[in-house]
């Protein structure tokens, strides 16, 4: 009879338990679906400045975008010398002019143009990001040059981060230089399925940028770029990008570098010797072997 009483307590004990369990499981699940464009997207929201304010930005000018959504958008602009590339930059999930401006620096000394664009909702534009958003923003920045007459062969797209989403998406749909991937994902959907394990992160998000899904029909001559000590997205997504990307392509895998280091750490100067054969000089390019 106890033993009876015993196995009914501990029924009743786990029946208790497995239901907290899928009770917290389902609120989890149901917060982070709830949640997920604020865990996607960080902007910086203070009142953006003109490049004017900076010494070290002396010749950018500000940019007004108007979106085919009719959102009105800022970007900072350097154009390029007669003859030489246009970097047209797309920033991460947390990133913003001010907070980028020394990367339109380096490719401004590198004698090339550049062009950095902020994201509805960032750099106080107006606006709440959403993936078809971002894209509608930089296909504002593009159109914006093609309609100054910027040719699009001499122009080569840097993505990084989030960003990298965006520069695939728009070489996906139209012709250009280059194409630049630092710190690329497959998808966001796969970054979220590699933190949040156990979520069904794969029937919940609503913003995918599946780049994996459109790098084979990419012709442009690709450069990634991912460091091994990268915690926020794994460097195997990157290698498995450029696996499935076409020729010509070139691959910096940089060892014990992270995901905000990879600039600093050999990412530029790999980045502008890239264009510099790809856009610049392309009728003597040769692509260097890939890294292992």
């Amino acid at each position: 009879m106890e033993g009876t009483r015993f196995g009914a307590r501990w029924r009743k004990t786990a029946t208790v338990a497995i239901a907290a369990i899928a009770a917290l499981y389902s609120a989890t699940t149901f917060t982070l679906w709830a949640l997920q464009r604020e865990l996607l997207y960080h902007p910086d929201t203070r009142e953006n400045v003109p490049p004017s304010f900076y010494p070290m930005l002396g010749g950018v000018e500000e940019l007004r975008l108007d979106t085919a959504d009719g959102v009105e958008l800022v970007a900072w602009y350097s154009p390029a010398p007669a003859g030489r590339p246009t970097v047209v930059m797309f920033h991460g999930n947390g990133s913003s002019l001010r907070g980028e401006r020394y990367r339109l620096r380096y490719f401004m000394d590198a004698r090339m143009g550049a062009l950095m664009l902020a994201y509805r909702g960032y750099s106080g534009n107006p606006g709440l990001p959403t993936e078809e958003g971002l894209y509608a923003d930089a296909r504002a920045a593009l159109d914006w040059l093609d309609a100054h007459r910027v040719p699009s062969e001499t122009i080569a797209l840097y993505g990084q981060s989030l960003g990298t989403g965006v520069a695939t998406k728009m070489a996906f749909e139209r012709d250009f230089g280059a194409l630049i991937l630092e710190a690329p994902y497959t998808s966001t959907v796969d970054v979220a399925a590699h933190r949040f394990p156990v979520i069904p992160v794969h029937w919940l998000m609503k913003d995918r940028f599946d780049s994996l899904a459109r790098i084979a029909a990419i012709e442009e001559p690709l450069l990634v770029m991912h460091g091994d000590a990268d915690f926020v997205i794994p460097q195997a997504q990157a290698r498995r990008l450029y696996a499935a990307a076409n020729e010509p392509k070139q691959a910096f895998w940089p060892s014990g570098v992270g995901h905000n280091d990879l600039f600093d750490s050999g990412g530029f100067t790999t980045a502008r010797d890239f264009i510099e054969r790809q856009i610049a000089a392309p009728a003597t390019a040769a692509m260097p072997s890939p890294a292992p």
